[in-house]
């Protein structure tokens, strides 16, 4: 299962967040809701399901489509709450950069009010600049990784000469359990001097900024939004991060427990709810989803918890949905379930790599795909899209 950590420092709305994107109780059949640790639970993330648009009804077994939209789960890692000077053990800083070996991405939380200091600590709203909550992180990460390099750079530099070592795979050796790939270090030192003799401190940690970005993405979510100070904050930060999420995750797990007690009709990513049992709210409860209805989801078109899964997903690991079939006419396997599995894969997959993410065997035996909405044969060639519906055809 694919692992997104949640991070930032503490009192930031880290838990709240990691409680709404993992309270939402979908009726699973292999995962259900799950707390897998103290620290660890299913989440989902979200795609819509093509049976709609063919007009026919699914059986999943990998998810659950609920309207339409279908549920796939991913796993969610609640990470220590960092303070600078992680990387040199402050704080629970080993915890955290522990878990950094886990993950493949990381959601960034941070308090847009700026109402609490560099340490988590509360101070009074908007006396804190949350960009530079934004900064320490990305420099902990540099600065953990810049640590296990630099105590042998020398000595590995000279191996790399003497001996016409690649260095991509010297420096992969090096950065072994950090879930980087030896093609994402190859990418990362192309626009680097290839005398790796002359490189200064500084050009080390280049090097691990451009893997960072390729091995390990950051989302940056602004919790708190809902906060009238969080609104000049979020502006201020878009100048230099665009991608930001402004966030409420305390509204999002108020909508779930509220859906939850059948107050209200309202599942995870949507834009607003419909209040279905008026009568039993109380004048806060009400007042309370006055309050989110206007200051969250008018606003900002949803409480961005979700909005933050998915593109975690889909934009930062650019991985797409792909439905895997054994009969290319039903659409089903083969004991009958249509649409059985969703498969997240990578964008500018092909059939073969999709038959190998099935099973092993799948893949050596592999011969060539079905395109089923087409019904034409597709090569290992072929780029998978969006929402393709392949049957792997194998010898």
């Amino acid at each position: 299962m694919i692992q997104i950590a949640v991070t930032g420092k503490p009192n930031v709305g880290k838990s709240s967040f990691f409680n709404s994107a993992t309270s939402s109780k979908v009726e699973m059949a292999n995962y259900p809701f799950t707390t897998i640790d103290a620290n660890k639970a299913v989440a989902y993330v979200t795609s819509k399901c093509p049976c709609e648009e063919l007009n026919i009804g699914c059986n999943p077994r990998n998810s659950k489509c609920v309207d339409g939209t279908r549920f796939m789960p991913i796993e969610l890692i609640d990470v220590a709450g960092l303070v600078p000077g992680a990387h040199e053990g402050k704080g629970l800083g080993n915890k955290f950069l522990d878990e950094l070996r886990q993950a493949k991405v990381f959601i960034h939380i941070i308090d847009a009010s700026g109402s609490t200091d560099e340490e988590g600590r509360p101070v009074e709203a908007g006396s804190h600049d949350p960009l530079e909550d934004i900064e320490f992180l990305e420099e902990e990460f540099v600065m953990w990784i810049y640590g296990i390099l630099k105590k042998n750079w020398a000595r590995l530099i000279r191996k790399i000469e003497a001996e016409k070592l690649d260095a991509s795979k010297v420096i992969h050796e090096q950065l072994s359990g950090t879930g980087i790939a030896v093609e994402d270090v190859v990418e990362a030192k192309r626009a680097l001097d290839s005398v790796y003799s002359k490189w200064s401190d500084e050009d080390i940690k280049t090097l691990i900024r451009n893997l960072l970005k390729i091995a390990k993405p950051i989302l940056i979510v602004a919790n708190k939004a809902d906060l009238p100070i969080s609104q000049v904050n979020i502006e201020k930060i878009r100048e230099k991060y665009p991608d930001v999420i402004p966030a409420s995750a305390e509204s999002e797990l108020a909508l779930i427990r509220a859906a939850e007690n059948g107050l209200i009709d309202y599942k995870p990513g949507n834009r607003d709810f419909n209040i279905l049992k008026e009568d039993e709210l109380s004048d806060n409860q009400k007042k309370a989803l006055e309050y989110i209805k206007i200051n969250v989801l008018e606003k900002y078109g949803g409480t961005g918890v979700q909005t933050a899964l998915n593109n975690a997903i889909f934009l930062l690991l650019s991985l797409i949905v792909v439905y895997p079939v054994e009969n290319q006419h039903k659409l089903t396997d083969n004991k009958g379930n249509v649409l059985p599995d969703a498969v997240l894969i990578k964008n500018g997959s092909t059939p073969k790599d999709l038959a190998y993410t099935i099973h092993t065997d799948i893949g050596d035996k592999f011969i060539h795909g079905i395109d089923s909405r087409r019904n034409i044969r597709v090569g290992s060639d072929y780029q998978l899209s969006n929402n393709d519906i392949i049957s792997i055809i194998t010898h």
